[in-house]
Protein backbone atom coordinates (compact mmCIF):
# COMPACT_ATOMS: atom_id res chain seq x y z
CA UNK A 1 0.00 0.00 0.00
CA UNK A 2 1.51 3.35 -1.05
CA UNK A 3 1.61 6.41 1.16
CA UNK A 4 -0.71 9.19 -0.03
CA UNK A 5 1.09 12.26 -1.31
CA UNK A 6 0.75 15.73 0.12
CA UNK A 7 -1.66 18.18 -1.48
CA UNK A 8 -0.23 20.05 -4.46
CA UNK A 9 -1.52 23.64 -4.61
CA UNK A 10 -2.70 25.06 -7.92
CA UNK A 11 -1.68 28.57 -8.92
CA UNK A 12 -4.27 31.12 -10.01
CA UNK A 13 -3.54 34.37 -11.85
CA UNK A 14 -3.62 36.21 -8.50
CA UNK A 15 -1.27 33.75 -6.77
CA UNK A 16 1.15 32.97 -9.64
CA UNK A 17 3.83 35.48 -8.45
CA UNK A 18 3.74 33.82 -5.00
CA UNK A 19 4.26 30.35 -6.48
CA UNK A 20 6.95 31.64 -8.85
CA UNK A 21 8.72 32.92 -5.75
CA UNK A 22 8.51 29.64 -3.88
CA UNK A 23 9.91 27.86 -6.95
CA UNK A 24 12.87 30.27 -6.72
CA UNK A 25 13.09 29.63 -2.95
CA UNK A 26 11.83 33.15 -2.17
CA UNK A 27 8.95 33.98 0.12
CA UNK A 28 6.97 36.70 -1.65
CA UNK A 29 4.25 38.71 0.05
CA UNK A 30 2.25 41.69 -1.07
CA UNK A 31 2.52 45.31 -0.05
CA UNK A 32 0.23 48.23 -0.82
CA UNK A 33 2.02 51.06 -2.56
CA UNK A 34 0.37 54.08 -0.86
CA UNK A 35 0.73 53.01 2.79
CA UNK A 36 3.24 50.11 2.54
CA UNK A 37 1.05 47.69 4.52
CA UNK A 38 2.35 44.16 4.01
CA UNK A 39 -0.10 41.29 3.89
CA UNK A 40 -0.53 37.60 3.26
CA UNK A 41 -2.49 35.69 1.67
CA UNK A 42 -2.35 36.95 -1.94
CA UNK A 43 -5.29 39.14 -3.00
CA UNK A 44 -6.12 41.99 -5.35
CA UNK A 45 -6.44 44.77 -2.76
CA UNK A 46 -4.94 45.77 0.58
CA UNK A 47 -7.03 44.45 3.50
CA UNK A 48 -6.04 47.47 5.63
CA UNK A 49 -6.63 50.47 3.35
CA UNK A 50 -8.49 48.89 0.42
CA UNK A 51 -6.24 50.17 -2.35
CA UNK A 52 -5.84 48.00 -5.42
CA UNK A 53 -2.36 49.45 -5.95
CA UNK A 54 -0.34 46.52 -4.62
CA UNK A 55 3.05 45.07 -5.44
CA UNK A 56 4.99 41.91 -4.64
CA UNK A 57 8.01 42.10 -2.32
CA UNK A 58 10.44 39.42 -1.20
CA UNK A 59 10.17 38.77 2.53
CA UNK A 60 13.26 38.23 4.65
CA UNK A 61 12.21 34.66 5.45
CA UNK A 62 12.56 35.29 9.18
CA UNK A 63 9.64 34.72 11.50
CA UNK A 64 8.61 33.94 15.06
CA UNK A 65 6.35 31.18 16.26
CA UNK A 66 2.98 32.72 17.10
CA UNK A 67 1.00 29.54 17.94
CA UNK A 68 0.91 25.86 17.03
CA UNK A 69 -0.85 22.56 17.40
CA UNK A 70 0.69 19.11 17.33
CA UNK A 71 -1.52 16.96 15.16
CA UNK A 72 -1.78 13.28 15.94
CA UNK A 73 -4.27 12.63 13.15
CA UNK A 74 -3.08 11.17 9.88
CA UNK A 75 -3.36 13.38 6.81
CA UNK A 76 -2.31 12.55 3.24
CA UNK A 77 1.48 12.64 3.10
CA UNK A 78 1.98 13.48 6.79
CA UNK A 79 3.11 11.02 9.42
CA UNK A 80 1.78 11.93 12.86
CA UNK A 81 2.73 13.63 15.01
CA UNK A 82 3.52 16.82 13.07
CA UNK A 83 3.38 20.52 13.85
CA UNK A 84 0.87 22.89 12.27
CA UNK A 85 1.86 26.45 13.10
CA UNK A 86 1.00 30.08 12.64
CA UNK A 87 4.13 32.15 12.24
CA UNK A 88 4.50 35.92 12.28
CA UNK A 89 6.79 37.11 9.54
CA UNK A 90 9.37 39.76 10.35
CA UNK A 91 7.42 42.03 7.98
CA UNK A 92 4.25 41.63 10.08
CA UNK A 93 1.82 39.27 8.34
CA UNK A 94 1.00 35.89 9.85
CA UNK A 95 0.76 32.69 7.87
CA UNK A 96 -0.17 29.08 8.54
CA UNK A 97 2.55 26.56 7.81
CA UNK A 98 4.28 23.44 9.09
CA UNK A 99 7.31 23.38 11.36
CA UNK A 100 10.17 21.12 10.34
CA UNK A 101 13.62 20.43 11.74
CA UNK A 102 12.34 20.07 15.29
CA UNK A 103 10.61 17.26 17.16
CA UNK A 104 6.88 17.79 17.74
CA UNK A 105 7.40 18.13 21.49
CA UNK A 106 5.78 20.96 23.49
CA UNK A 107 8.92 21.18 25.64
CA UNK A 108 10.89 22.18 22.51
CA UNK A 109 8.34 24.50 20.90
CA UNK A 110 8.60 27.92 22.51
CA UNK A 111 6.28 30.71 21.48
CA UNK A 112 8.21 33.56 19.84
CA UNK A 113 11.08 31.25 18.95
CA UNK A 114 13.08 32.41 15.93
CA UNK A 115 12.28 30.62 12.69
CA UNK A 116 13.49 30.73 9.12
CA UNK A 117 11.68 29.75 5.94
CA UNK A 118 12.56 26.66 3.95
CA UNK A 119 10.80 25.15 0.97
CA UNK A 120 9.31 21.70 0.49
CA UNK A 121 8.83 20.44 -3.07
CA UNK A 122 5.33 19.35 -4.01
CA UNK A 123 5.07 17.92 -7.47
CA UNK A 124 7.39 19.09 -10.24
CA UNK A 125 6.77 22.84 -10.32
CA UNK A 126 5.46 23.78 -6.87
CA UNK A 127 7.18 24.24 -3.53
CA UNK A 128 5.49 25.30 -0.31
CA UNK A 129 7.06 27.35 2.46
CA UNK A 130 7.70 25.57 5.75
CA UNK A 131 9.55 26.99 8.72
CA UNK A 132 12.30 25.59 10.92
CA UNK A 133 14.08 26.88 13.98
CA UNK A 134 16.98 29.16 13.16
CA UNK A 135 20.12 27.05 13.11
CA UNK A 136 18.43 23.68 12.51
CA UNK A 137 19.19 21.50 9.50
CA UNK A 138 17.35 22.30 6.28
CA UNK A 139 14.07 20.55 5.58
CA UNK A 140 14.13 17.54 3.34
Amino acid sequence: MSTPTKFVPQATPETQPYWDGTAARELRIQQCVPEQHTFFYPRTSCPTCGTEEVKWVTASGRARLHTYVISHRPAPGFTPPYVIAVVELEEGPRMMTNLVGIDPDPDLLELDMDLVVDFEARGEDISVPVFRPTGSKEAA
